[in-house]
């Protein structure tokens, strides 16, 4: 699950992005929190919907 600190830390890097450029450790932390957060969108899916590899239509 994605914290709340966390997601303010994505959009906080993301502003500054826009605005200027973000250093070689940011583009890190912002790549690593990306993954988190799109792994946890997916985790979240899957539990709403069921895993769609199982699924045999």
């Amino acid at each position: 699950m994605v914290t709340s600190e966390q997601v303010a830390r994505i959009n906080e890097l993301a502003r500054k992005k826009k605005d200027e450029s973000l250093t070689k450790e940011e583009l890190t932390e912002q790549q690593n929190l990306h993954k988190i957060y799109i792994d946890s969108i997916r985790r979240n899916i899957q539990t709403q919907f069921g895993d769609p590899k199982n699924n045999h239509l």
